[in-house]
């Protein structure tokens, strides 16, 4: 079974950056996309981004295009995601997730992706 902690999340002020590592333990890593998600009280999971198996693929949300960054590094089993220039709208509870078929990207929708981590919580206020 494959098992993802995140880490990195924290309270910053606007303009702010943070940055989230998720580590994945067991084997092929590798060969599944990753994406990172968000989540707020009251709203459905959302998507923030996402980076290929072959890493030379990345999506983002219109959101957080120009200002998020994910990467990945396959011989540590962790993946990325840099915050900058942070917004209060940027306040949630970030998930990563691995998508369940190996050997594809593109996908933004939560069904696609297991397992889950736990989440890290990110907020951002003046």
């Amino acid at each position: 079974q494959v098992q993802l902690v995140e880490s990195g999340g924290g309270l910053v002020q606007p303009g702010d950056s943070l940055r989230l590592s998720c580590v994945a333990s067991g084997r092929s890593f590798d060969q599944h996309t990753m994406a990172w998600f968000r989540q707020t009280p009251g709203k459905e999971r959302q998507f923030v981004a996402a980076i290929s198996y072959s890493i030379d693929t990345t999506y983002y949300a219109d959101s957080v295009k120009g200002r998020f960054t994910i990467s990945r590094d396959n011989a540590k089993n962790t993946l990325y995601l840099q915050l900058n220039r942070l917004k209060p709208e940027d306040t949630a509870v970030y998930y990563c997730a691995a998508c369940a078929t190996p050997y594809i990207s593109g996908s933004r929708t939560p069904r696609d992706f297991r397992p889950w981590g736990q989440g890290t919580q990110v907020t951002v206020s003046s």
